[in-house]
This record gives C-alpha cells, sequence and structure tokens, in this order.
C-alpha cells in the first residue's frame, strides 16, 4: 500500500518560493497552504479533530499580532525619536532651564534658576558650595514660601561679599517640609551649545554650556 506524504504540496511551494534562500518561519499564507494540506489528506477513519485546527489559528493569529504590534511600537518610537531631533536641534543658541544640581558661573556674571515646592515651606533657602571641597560658598534665604516655583538667583558673591572664580558650582536648594529639612531639585539657566543626535542607548542629548551633555527630557523650560 502506497503512502501519501500529506505535506508534498506545501513542501513543494515553499522550496519554489525561496530560490535557494533558506526559511525558518511560516507567513500567513504558507500557514494556510499547510493547514488546507493536511485537512486534504487527513485518515477517513481518523479525522483531524476541529478544535486542533481552531488552537493552531489561534497560536498564529496571535504571533502575528504581536509581532504586528512591536513593529507599530518601533515606527512610534523612531517617529517620537525623529520628532525630539528637531525640537532639540532648534534650541542651539538658546537658553533654557534644566534639572541640574551644578551651575557655571562666568566672568562678571550670575547664575540664575529656579525649584518647584508642592506644599508650602516655612523657611527656604539655596546653598553654593565647592563641588570638589563641598565647601560653602554662599547661603541664600528665601524666606517662607507658597507652594509653586521660587526662583532664586546668585551674584557670584560669598558669604564675606567678595566675589567668587569663575567656574563650575553646585547648587542645593532645601525647604522645611512639615518640621523637616528637605532637598528640591533644582532647575538651571544656562545656553545650548550643541544637539547630539538620538542613538539606541542614550537618546537625543542636549550640550549644555559649562554642565556637558544631558537628556532632552531634563529641559524643564525654554527661554
Amino acid at each position: 500500500m502506497s503512502t501519501i506524504n500529506p505535506y508534498g504540496g506545501i513542501s513543494n511551494s515553499l522550496q519554489n518560493t525561496g530560490s535557494n534562500t533558506k526559511k525558518n518561519t511560516l507567513d500567513q499564507t504558507e500557514f494556510l497552504k499547510l493547514m488546507t494540506t493536511q485537512m486534504t489528506h487527513q485518515d477517513p477513519t481518523k479525522p483531524m479533530d476541529n478544535s486542533e485546527f481552531v488552537s493552531q489559528m489561534a497560536q498564529f493569529g496571535t504571533v502575528s499580532g504581536i509581532q504586528e504590534l512591536q513593529q507599530s511600537f518601533k515606527d512610534f518610537s523612531t517617529s517620537i525619536s525623529s520628532d525630539q531631533s528637531l525640537q532639540a536641534a532648534s534650541l542651539v543658541g538658546r537658553n533654557v532651564s534644566v534639572a541640574s544640581d551644578f551651575g557655571v558661573l562666568p566672568a562678571g556674571g550670575d547664575i540664575n534658576g529656579n525649584f518647584t515646592l508642592a506644599t508650602s515651606s516655612a523657611s527656604t533657602h539655596v546653598i553654593i558650595s565647592d563641588p570638589n571641597t563641598n565647601e560653602i560658598i554662599k547661603t541664600i534665604p528665601l524666606d517662607s514660601q507658597s507652594a509653586g516655583t521660587i526662583p532664586f538667583q546668585w551674584d557670584g558673591t560669598n558669604d564675606n561679599g567678595v566675589m567668587a572664580n569663575p567656574g563650575l558650582y553646585k547648587i542645593r536648594a532645601e525647604a522645611l517640609i512639615d518640621e523637616t529639612n528637605t532637598a528640591i531639585q533644582p532647575n538651571i539657566m544656562s545656553k545650548v551649545d550643541s544637539v547630539t543626535m538620538s542613538n539606541n542607548s542614550t537618546g537625543v542629548q542636549v550640550n549644555i554650556a559649562g554642565l556637558g551633555a544631558m537628556s532632552f527630557n531634563k529641559i524643564k523650560e525654554i527661554l
């Protein structure tokens, strides 16, 4: 008794379609051809269970749907990255406010920034210190403040009224909230020197004067 190969038709089809290229996966058309071949050549005395076909179709549909969703997310991510790159490029030469614990004091200039209080504070202040030694250069009292954005400015003088040297300084904002001295993230105003376009690991980077490269997402305000 001769034996019929139920997969002969689909096997030849796959070989002819791919020429000399080996395929390790089935697309939707090939999957349906395989199922049709199975149904055509099944043993009449032992027909395959319909639920098995439904299960196979459901599994294939799930995998296909996931692949399409992954591609959609990839396309969406690429679109967002391109949009961010265009926005970041337009910032070159402009002043922005960025979340940073450091600020650059220019010769004859000052450092401007702000921080945001989620609730009112009985006492607030900003501390300027040497980034290498942590020596306190200046404490700027801001007294009691209501919830909201609190601006501050350092004119470059130390606690003795002597002008500090130009350079990089550490900025720390603190507020007394519920009788607890709490550190608040300061935002420092500076100029965007250039932009580094995104790659898979870092995303769009803006190069801030004196502060170096940081994520585009750290920009809080365009001035």
